[in-house]
């Protein structure tokens, strides 16, 4: 692996310039000697962010002083890059001309890697699926595959962190930082964003963010745009319309059980091993967005095995071997390495902790040999069975009151004030929308279905599906999933632990597809498959498997109004009497991927 060998010398806000005229700043950091910039021809590592390319002066060194050039660049409309901050849309093409005007530079050895997570991965998206000629290696960690299917929006509903987002990057605009006037606005409409947040949609000219245009259109498109059309096939908001045109290039895709893209991070892979000739590897750890290699997800700890040492030196051996054809060896590593979840000490005393653990393991493909999709049958009494409804049952009815939602404790989260990763499934003052400390499982508005307690360990390892029959007394509504690990009781959890590990959401009016809205008729049975994210994880023996069926989870996801009126212009609401099926003809159920222990 590339060693320390050189000093970095940097040059700042070089203007690369795009098609369009517009120029963006990046800042170059060069291996040099005596201060001076080392003679010869590097390659290239960019790294594309909209969060100010100065704080990533330490990474630019590092890759410098190891036989790099490092390219750390502005994207159009943020700090000193020049254009409007529209976010995503750009970055195909901007990154493209990124790419290519790196590679045609004399200190340029014609091969160019990108870098980097969450937005910074989903510039490296954008650009791949356009193919730029000297792309030749690619890190994409916590990145999209479709912002509209499982990240923006999300089977039909919105995640109410980009409401959030617009919001926090208004406040950190250049136009805000040249103006302290409108800096103080923005700044004070962040601080109060959960107000924004509960009120469910921005109208044009009603938010501080109507004060820069471009960011209140962005975030009133991704309201209202709730079908999935031209706007949201464009490459900055996912690969997905582009697999088969994607630059096939070797690329780690770096993914955690609680990041924001879990999903996406897999169907990325998947789609694309099967598609490229070149190295397509996965790293799947249980980690949140933003904490690749940390060992401790919300109050789950996976030590000793769960953490990641040397990150840094992971994403050199790639760049190592697939820019300088040093041989690292990853090249000849299983494709797939994936962290399962569970095992460990479990509940200990003096501390609220879980010690829920885990061990890595390597496969060829995703999702691993030798899985079992096995369905896990709703019955009545609130069990949770491989064995389906045999007798006839009403089906369990509830009211959703749209005003009082479903409290999002934990989960897939990322952009929002809002705690991430595995939690004890009961409010606490941590949580916005939840108010005292009862579990989520005492509401009349979740319905939990759970095996007994296990006989012995049973493993899942792959995606999830949820397939529902439903009925509801108005035009729209959603329902909700979610996956549990139940402790039995014990220090510090009397009443056990019930530790959540995926969870999802549907939208009704989207059952047939998502290019066109079919409202519900009162009444009327409908049948409802949704996809939630990918998990994996041991339930051991004593613990139980439980899910939970409702129709809200807030603020990861929107409110339905249930109305049927417009998405994201609706300015009223009703309470909705749902149904949740569960007999012979009826049979609701999860799927679970089921491995060898």
């Amino acid at each position: 692996m590339s060693t320390p060998s050189y000093d970095a010398l940097i040059e700042s806000n070089v203007m690369v310039p795009l098609r369009d005229g517009v120029r963006l700043a990046t800042d170059l950091y060069f291996p040099a000697e005596d201060g001076r910039k080392v003679a010869g021809r590097f390659p290239v590592v960019l790294m594309r962010t909209p969060y100010d390319k100065t704080g990533s002066a330490a990474t630019g060194q590092y890759y410098a002083e190891r036989g790099y050039v490092a390219a750390v660049q502005d994207v159009r409309g943020r700090y000193a890059s020049e254009g409007i901050f529209y976010p995503f849309a750009h970055e195909g093409p901007d990154g493209y001309d990124a790419v290519e005007w790196l590679a045609a530079q004399p200190w340029c050895d014609g091969k160019v890697g990108t870098c980097g997570a969450s937005y910074v991965a989903a510039v490296q998206n954008a650009l791949a699926s356009l193919n730029p000629p000297h792309l030749a290696a690619m890190i994409v960690t916590f990145g999209p595959s479709s912002y509209f299917h499982s990240s923006m929006r999300h089977n039909g509903a919105l995640e109410l962190r980009f409401v959030s987002y617009a919001f926090s990057m208004a406040a950190r605009s250049k136009e805000a930082m040249a103006d302290p006037d409108l800096k103080a606005a923005l700044d004070d409409a962040y601080r109060n964003v959960w107000e924004w947040l509960r009120s469910a949609s921005i109208r044009p000219g009603t938010s501080p963010l109507s004060l820069i245009p471009s960011y209140e259109q962005w975030c009133i498109d991704i309201l209202t745009r709730v079908r999935y059309d031209e706007y949201w096939q464009q490459p900055g908001y996912g690969p997905l319309p582009y697999y088969d045109r994607h630059a096939d290039v070797p690329t780690l895709y770096v993914g955690g059980w609680y990041d924001s893209y879990t999903r996406s991070t897999v169907e990325n892979f998947m789609a694309l091993s099967r598609r490229q000739k070149t190295p397509v590897h996965l790293l799947m750890g249980p980690w949140t967005h933003g904490g690749v290699g940390r060992a401790v997800a919300g109050i789950a700890s996976f030590l000793p095995e769960g953490g990641l040492s040397d990150y840094e030196g992971l994403r050199m051996q790639w760049f190592d071997q697939f820019l300088k054809g040093i041989p690292s060896g990853i090249d000849r590593r299983p494709p797939v390495r994936y962290f399962v979840m569970g095992g460990g000490a479990g509940l200990q005393p003096g501390s609220q902790t879980v010690a829920h653990g885990g061990t890595w393991k390597s496969a060829a493909t995703w999702p691993p040999p030798g899985i079992t999709p096995t369905p896990f049958y709703f019955h009545a009494d609130g069990t949770l069975s491989t064995q389906p409804p045999e007798e006839k049952s009403e089906p369990t009815r509830y009211t959703f009151d749209p005003a009082h939602p479903v409290p999002t404790v934990g989960g897939n989260l990322s952009a929002i004030d809002t705690p991430a990763g595995a939690f004890d499934q009961r409010c606490g003052r941590q949580f916005p929308g939840s108010s005292g400390t009862m579990p989520l499982s005492s509401r009349q508005d979740v319905l939990c279905f759970a095996t007994p307690p296990l006989r012995e360990d049973v493993v899942i390892v792959g995606p999830l599906r949820v397939k529902l029959w439903v009925a509801t007394d108005g035009p729209d509504t959603d329902f909700t999933a979610k996956l549990i690990d139940v402790y039995p009781p014990g220090p510090n959890h009397p009443a056990g632990c019930a530790l959540n590990l995926s969870d999802s959401i549907a939208r009704l009016r989207f059952r047939e597809g998502f290019t066109e809205e079919k409202l519900a008729q009162p009444g009327e049975v409908y049948e409802l498959e949704f996809e939630m994210y990918p998990t994996a994880n041991r339930f051991v023996k004593g613990h139980r498997i439980r899910v939970d069926i409702s129709s809200s989870n807030w603020p990861r996801f929107d409110v339905n109004p249930n109305t049927g009126g417009p998405l994201g212009r609706e300015r009223r609401m009703r309470v909705a009497e749902n149904s949740l099926y569960h007999d012979p003809a009826r049979p609701s159920h999860i799927v679970l991927p089921l491995a060898a222990g």
